[in-house]
């Protein structure tokens, strides 16, 4: 998938008006998870999605853990939005790059994570048993 093709994916199914919207979203989405992953599953990411989408996830230095929650909340306060329009913000994009990937690298993906990233990924949060 090219970029201009993820934007286009991200744009109707967000159902964001224009694509320089979709793009807005896409970019601060993206950034936020380069400043959150880390090590071999940074690496695999990186080079799974498109060249564009690739290079504004890897030019975030990864920062501070935060939850699931914790991410939603900080892309909300950087993007100025609300923590709904930042959710929906973020599953969409996770959406899409949970196809470029596949299902393996997002089950790593999360696995090394804080909790509350598999929701964001569309995915069950499963607990192990006490």
């Amino acid at each position: 998938m090219s970029f201009d093709q993820m934007l286009e994916t991200v744009r109707y199914e967000g159902a964001y008006p224009t694509r320089e919207r979709a793009e807005q979203v896409v970019r601060a989405v993206l950034a936020a998870l380069g400043r959150q992953l880390t090590g071999e599953e940074r690496v695999a990411l990186a080079a799974h999605l498109p060249e564009e989408a690739a290079r504004v996830f890897a030019s975030e230095i990864p920062g501070e853990s935060l939850t699931g929650w914790g991410f939603v909340k900080d892309l909300a306060s950087r993007t100025g939005g609300t923590p709904a329009t930042a959710r929906w913000d973020t599953g969409t994009v996770f959406a899409v790059v949970s196809r470029i990937v596949g299902p393996d690298l997002v089950t790593r993906i999360i696995g090394v994570l804080p909790s509350g990233y598999a929701l964001l990924f569309g995915r069950a949060e499963l607990a192990p048993a006490a």
